[in-house]
């Protein structure tokens, strides 16, 4: 039996998704086991997310996901392990899964879909060199186009936050020739969260009908910047400010062009969502977000229809 992948763009009709599972998830971890600077906030304040409202907030996505006929596959349980989030682990690109090279003590999440990779073509799952790191939520692909977000300084390996290397992204384009891998430098902190851009969808989210959202601090360099706003229209985009970013406002999912599924708290994004014409599927997610991951995040697209040619 085979499983047929397909993943061209971002907003698609969704046909088949990973979505991630927060039961077992493990205590709170020890500050020095950190992966990010939000995480690290909550766990010096005790707001650190318990088990169940994380498990309550993942229910509620996958029932919208079910009411929208997608097919909503979960990973197996690893006991006393964080598997919220399926995106770092491996993406799709066409009818490719490229498994990621991910932190080191994250290494045992893609067992846990060992009975979903049996089911792929062998040579339709593609593994990347050692030294070329990326995570999935740095990975856009969009028509005949794959956003990347990376950091491209030589210091690289002193932020934690930093996921995507160049080697990565020169490793993408070898692998999809045919397509246009445009980079962007993203803004790394590992102390602060208001100033950190985990992945580029922290900060950079294409939607349907021609429109996108967009956190212009998270880029490291203007003109990368300014080349995103170009491409989408700058009369298509939704500024997210600094406060917004913080809370995750660029991390919502397309179910499909038309269907968005956003956190209920994010007032002034779903305002816009809905005066563009968008259906807005609001659900809880800010017990997740402490984190510093979201909707996007928690998905691993296998099978869309193809909206962008």
């Amino acid at each position: 039996m085979s499983f047929d992948l397909n993943i061209n763009d971002e907003i698609g009709r969704l046909k088949a998704v990973v979505l991630g599972v927060a039961l077992s998830n493990g205590p709170t971890p020890d500050l020095k086991d950190a992966y990010d600077p939000k995480s690290a906030e909550h766990i010096k304040a005790g707001t650190y997310p318990k088990e169940e409202d994380m498990v309550q907030e993942m229910d509620a996505f996958a029932d919208v996901l079910s009411r929208y006929g997608v097919t909503v596959y979960r990973p197996e349980i690893i006991h006393n392990y964080n598997q919220i989030f399926t995106r770092d682990i491996a993406f799709v690109i066409e009818d490719k899964m490229i498994i990621a090279n991910i932190l080191e003590d994250r290494s045992k999440e893609i067992h846990a879909l060992d009975f979903l990779m049996g089911q792929i073509q062998e040579d339709k799952i593609i593994k990347f060199p050692e030294h070329a790191h990326i995570e999935g939520g740095d990975v856009m692909p969009w028509g005949d186009y794959i956003f990347v977000g990376t950091f491209k300084d030589k210091d690289y390996r002193k932020y934690i936050t930093a996921r995507t290397n160049t080697a990565a992204v020169e490793h993408l384009q070898k692998i999809f020739p045919h397509k246009k891998v445009v980079s962007f430098s993203l803004k790394k902190s590992n102390f602060d969260p208001k100033e950190n851009a985990l992945h580029l969808d922290c900060c950079f989210q294409p939607l349907g009908k021609g429109k996108a959202l967009i956190h212009k601090e998270g880029f490291l360099i203007e003109h990368e910047y300014q080349w995103l706003v170009d491409f989408i229209g700058p009369e298509n985009i939704f500024h997210v400010d600094k406060d917004e970013m913080y809370h995750m406002n660029c991390n919502v999912f397309s179910i499909s062009p038309e269907v968005i599924v956003s956190e209920k708290g994010f007032t002034r994004l779903n305002n816009w969502l809905r005066a563009e014409g968008f259906t807005v599927e609001e659900i809880p997610y800010s017990e997740i977000a402490k984190q510093e991951g979201l909707l996007r995040c928690s998905t691993m697209p296998l099978s869309r229809e193809t909206a962008i040619k």
